[in-house]
């Protein structure tokens, strides 16, 4: 990307979908480089528990046409837009993400954590995943935990059960990847335990054209961990 900015001829607004206790934290250091582009829209996907309803929020506060965002849990929301409005969507990216649907191993797992924020034991809940979600080399980096433990708190267990249980009910997005035609990146890093990179892979082997990115030293907070790679494979995507 050139110092001189985008070339692009006309606006075009962005909507930006975070995963899993997820806020526009999650993207604090890519806003800056991407409002250049458009009106930015910061998704909120903690009202409804059901993907489709998550979807539909989404579009009913979306622009007519916009570039799409979709972080982890955002990407299951970007891949049910993509269902739901493709027209809508003239470029994707997506983030740490997969097209599968939830293995039963995944599903318990995320049960078990329904319960202990049921139970009012959510205050130690992003301490307690932090480790899985960075690169070992950021375990000890105390900014980035003061981040994911400020999205924690600002979603709070209500909204984190509903995002939970939407996750959950997901659809398999495979056998829809063939009728994305929108330019779309696929982002993701070395050290991604949640979400591995053979997954994000599969799912930019499926999408006509689209484009496979590996962050290096990042786990699966990349716009955080790595935000100026990411930030810039961003650019070149809408600038492409």
């Amino acid at each position: 990307m050139s110092d001189a900015g985008p070339h692009v001829t006309e606006a075009l607004p962005i909507v930006l979908v975070p995963g899993l206790c997820g806020t526009p934290l999650l993207f604090g250091e890519q806003i800056p480089a991407l409002w250049r582009f458009g009106p930015i829209v910061l998704a909120d996907q903690t009202r409804h528990d059901t993907m489709p309803a998550i979807a539909s929020d989404i579009l009913n506060v979306a622009p007519p046409r916009f570039a799409l965002v979709g972080m982890s849990g955002g990407g299951y929301i970007a891949l049910e837009i993509m269902r739901h409005a493709p027209e809508r969507v003239e470029r994707l990216a997506l983030l740490n993400t997969s097209a599968r649907p939830d293995t039963a191993e995944q599903t318990e797992t995320r049960r078990a954590t329904i319960e202990i924020a049921n139970a009012g034991e959510f205050d130690e809940f992003a301490e307690q995943v932090f480790p899985r979600l960075v690169h070992p080399a950021h375990r000890k980096d105390e900014r980035l935990l003061g981040i994911v433990r400020s999205m924690a708190e600002d979603t709070g267990p209500d909204a984190f059960v509903r995002e939970q249980v939407a996750i959950i009910s997901r659809a398999d997005s495979r056998p829809d990847l063939g009728a994305i035609s929108c330019p779309t990146l696929v982002l993701t890093s070395e050290a991604d335990s949640v979400i591995s990179p053979d997954e994000s892979a599969e799912l930019a082997d499926g999408i006509r054209g689209a484009r496979l990115m590996k962050v290096p030293r990042a786990g699966h907070c990349t716009t955080l961990e790595q935000p100026k790679r990411v930030t810039e494979a961003l650019l070149d995507w809408l600038d492409g």
